[in-house]
């Protein structure tokens, strides 16, 4: 049985289908963690940051959330 979300297409959200620790683990390889603290100032990049506290942190916190989507969508159009 499929759920009602999966019958709607998003085509114009480019981030439907992207996994958040994708994106997570997209930004680490090109800019690494120093870059990631500088670009978007939260301190689960600054401080002992690891894939699994960042998504814990990002999972609950809206606005880092979207700071941390809008640099991937920038980083992936160049």
């Amino acid at each position: 049985m499929k759920s009602k979300n999966s019958d709607k297409e998003q085509p114009n959200n480019p981030l439907h289908g992207v996994k958040l620790a994708e994106v997570l683990q997209y930004l680490v390889s090109v800019y690494g963690w120093e870059e990631l603290g500088i670009l978007i100032k939260i301190n689960c990049f600054r401080s002992n940051p690891t894939i699994k506290s960042c998504l814990k942190f990002l999972r609950k916190t809206p606005w880092a959330r979207t700071k941390v989507e809008n640099l991937y969508l920038k980083s992936v159009q160049k």
